[in-house]
């Protein structure tokens, strides 16, 4: 819903392309109800009402307010998109999309209701034949009144899945837009917020709603805003931004979560992780900052790992951690005069983790303006702004026993990798003499809480890129169609905890979803697991087996245990693969793993 009332201009669906109109409309039959949220335009500096008068760039709509989309918020009637239209609109430098929150959910059918008499109530108060000073009276008391309704609506018994932001990006580059969410009455409260990268064509984001709640109290009055970045004079074309209840299907795509977890946050030392500077004032003049230890304490706790990338003489440096007990909380420090850039990236290479998965801490904007420009991808923030990060989102991962054990885990693996080095024979060999064992069990209430997290964080091995929310993970417990697998991992040196999770759709049979964490990357296991699929649904090849895979930059190195094990591509669909692995392929046995079923059965 938006200003009908003060936006009168309409365009023809036929001025979109035939594959965006289609674009927009494919998600109407997977939302099951939705928010009405009274979209409108605002400033990014709004000094209301001071602004009308004092800001030279006060351009005045017909209620009065101040114009910051050019031409306004232009409707393009879509029967079939969701709301039945997509607007148009062409930012100011200082614009934004701006709405009350609430949690009040509605069928799509009733929505549809609800968007239709907005726009005939907008068209009739524009109508309406008035003297100018009256009509902006008028005009702005429509606006506030559907404000206010949303604003006092009553929240839903259930809460909606998701946040959902449809995009059309007709310009040759990516646009990022920042969500936020915020208290309409307690501006000192962190507000959740995540970019939405829109790249040229079609996006559409969907945001976790449960990562939302986790950062700001939703049962107070909010606010959301979308902010486009770097966006003067730019067009865009929005479809859908609204809180949404899906379609309970379990066979259904499991949206992706645009918020990236933090899996290892990297330090700096000096006026960062200590108060002074170590090569000027000396190892008992500085002073260790208990709050930061504490936040690393508790992060390590979740499962986040920490390093650090420091300008300083290593042996120091490194004393002094040793003398606070803080050495065995950084893995892999890089304590050098080299760049803080290589020294992050050789920090992610050494952990085998995503480097946009990463952050830095530093107080000095130099070092900060390195990294951001060497490594985009890396999380870049102030150490002014420490206090704000135990609210981060991206810091909400659920705290389990896998996650207590995560640094150890990577300390153990340092311990194979030094074993390796000095083995003499082959990498088989040596992972033969590792003793590998898999454990495997069927997901439950046990188990379901670790499988959430390993969904939230798997990147390099998730064979679809599909992140599970807590939901779908119970639907999947209680399916008949569906096996699902939960493994756990060990060898001579340790245990891995769980490792990975799979669902198979036992009908066809179909390997639908797969994901491995990244620590168990190279030792064949999943080679191993699949093998055992496979004999287990379609026995010595008397069958077809089929497997999704959606191929992405990050996981396909991993994606070659399909080329491995003599699947073809049989289709695609939205960029998702359609494996076969026909029936009499043989399907080698490698004998690395040693594989156990609940039951205590060895295969």
């Amino acid at each position: 819903m938006y200003e009908a009332e003060v936006n009168q201009l309409v365009e023809s669906e036929a001025t979109l392309l035939p594959s965006i109109v289609e674009d927009f409309a494919q998600f109407s039959s997977k939302v099951q109800s939705r928010t009405v949220l009274p979209w409108g335009e605002h400033c990014t500096e709004c000094n209301w009402p001071v602004c009308y008068t004092s800001c030279e760039l006060y351009s005045p709509r017909l209620d009065g307010a101040c114009r910051q989309f050019i031409d306004g918020a232009i409707r393009i009637d879509c029967a079939r998109a969701i709301n039945s239209y997509v607007l148009k609109i062409r930012f100011k430098q200082w614009g934004k999309l701006w709405t009350v929150g609430n949690l009040a959910l509605v069928s799509t059918e009733n929505a549809r209701k609800r968007e239709k008499a907005n726009l005939t109530k907008g068209a009739f108060a524009r109508s309406l034949p008035l003297p100018g000073g009256l009509k902006r009276r008028v005009l702005s008391k429509v606006n506030y009144v559907r404000r206010r309704a949303a604003e006092d609506a009553v929240p839903s018994a259930e809460p909606p899945d998701y946040f959902v932001v449809e995009c059309y990006n007709p310009n040759p580059r990516t646009i990022a837009l920042t969500l936020s969410v915020r208290l309409r009455h307690d501006k000192s409260v962190r507000p959740f917020q995540t970019a939405v990268h829109v790249r040229e064509g079609f996006t559409r984001a969907q945001v976790a709603f449960s990562e939302i709640r986790r950062a700001v109290d939703l049962e107070k009055p909010f606010e959301v805003e979308i902010v486009p970045n770097d966006c003067d004079g730019t067009v865009l074309y929005f479809g859908l931004v609204d809180f949404v209840k899906m379609v309970p299907a379990v066979n259904a795509p499991v949206p992706r979560d645009v918020t990236r977890k933090w899996k290892c946050i990297v330090w700096d030392l000096d006026h960062t992780l200590w108060n002074g500077i170590l090569i000027e004032d000396g190892p008992d003049k500085i002073r260790i900052r208990q709050e930061v230890v504490d936040f690393i304490k508790e992060t390590d706790r979740r499962g986040i790992l920490h390093s650090i990338a420091s300008k300083n003489n290593p042996e120091h440096a490194l004393n002094v951690l040793r003398a606070a007990g803080l050495d065995e909380y950084f893995l892999h420090p890089q304590i050098s005069w080299q760049p803080k850039s290589q020294s992050i990236a050789r920090i992610a290479q050494l952990l085998n983790i995503g480097i946009d998965t990463l952050a830095f801490v530093d107080d000095q904007p130099f070092e900060r303006e390195e990294v951001r420009s060497a490594l985009p991808q890396v999380c870049v923030i102030d150490i002014a702004e420490f206090r704000t990060l135990p609210e981060r989102s991206e810091c909400q991962v659920p705290v389990t026993e896998e996650s207590k054990q995560r640094r150890q885990m990577y300390l153990q693996q340092q311990h194979r990798n030094t074993v390796l080095e000095t083995f003499n024979g082959d990498y088989k060999a040596f992972l033969k003499e590792c003793n590998i064992q898999l454990s495997i069990t069927a997901l439950s209430p046990d188990n379901l809480e670790r499988v959430y997290e390993l969904a939230q964080r798997t990147n390099q091995m998730n064979f679809s890129g599909n992140r599970y929310p807590r939901e779908r993970l119970e639907q999947l417990c209680r399916s008949a169609d569906h096996g699902t697998f939960v493994l756990k991992c060990s060898d001579r040196f340790g245990s891995y905890g769980i490792v990975g999770f799979a669902v198979i759709d036992v009908r066809e049979p179909r390997l639908i979803d797969s994901m491995f964490s990244c620590r168990i990357q190279g030792k064949r296991i999943e080679h191993s697991f699949f093998a055992y699929l496979i004999e287990k649904y379609v026995g010595r090849g008397t069958a077809d087996f089929f497997a999704n895979y959606r191929k992405t930059p990050k996981n396909e190195a991993a994606g070659k245990v399909f080329d491995d094990l003599g699947f073809e591509t049989a289709g695609e669909s939205d960029g998702l693969l359609s494996l076969l692995l026909r029936k009499g392929r043989e399907v080698p046995r490698e004998g690395i793993v040693t594989i156990t079923e609940m039951t205590g059965e060895v295969v």
